[in-house]
C-alpha cells in the first residue's frame, strides 16, 4: 500500500519553525509533539531564517525593480503590438474593398444584384 505525503498548511509550518528558533525543545521534542520528522522541523526552521536574511537585504529591493523594469517593457510590447494589429486590419480591410470592387466590375458576387444575372 502506498502512503501519502502529508501536506502541512503555512501557519503550522511557521509555528513548528519559530519553536524550533526558539529552542526551548530539542528537534526530537518537536519532532514528537507535532508529529513531524526531525529533518523536516530543521528545513523549514532553515527556510525561516533564510527568508529572514533575505527580507532585510537589498537584494529584495532589486528584485522589485527588476520586476517593475520587466512589467514597464511588457506593457511597451503590448502596446506596439495593438498599433500593429491596427495596421494589419487596415492594410487587409484595404485589400479586401479593392478586390471587392474589381470583382463587381468584372460581375461577379451576382447575390449582391439579385435583378441582374452575371453574363
Amino acid at each position: 500500500m502506498e502512503r501519502m505525503r502529508k501536506k502541512y498548511p503555512p501557519s503550522f509550518k511557521a509555528k513548528v519553525a519559530l519553536e524550533a528558533i526558539k529552542e526551548q525543545k530539542t528537534s526530537a521534542e518537536l519532532a514528537s509533539l507535532y508529529q513531524v520528522h526531525p529533518g523536516q522541523i530543521r528545513n523549514w526552521k532553515a527556510v525561516v531564517l533564510k527568508g529572514l536574511l533575505d527580507l532585510f537585504s537589498n537584494r529584495r529591493k532589486g528584485k522589485e525593480q527588476d520586476n517593475e523594469k520587466l512589467i514597464a517593457e511588457l506593457y511597451r510590447q503590448i502596446g506596439q503590438l495593438k498599433v500593429d494589429l491596427e495596421e494589419i486590419k487596415s492594410v487587409v480591410e484595404c485589400a479586401f474593398e479593392k478586390i471587392k470592387r474589381e470583382n463587381l466590375k468584372e460581375g461577379f458576387f451576382p447575390f449582391l444584384f439579385p435583378g441582374r444575372v452575371p453574363a
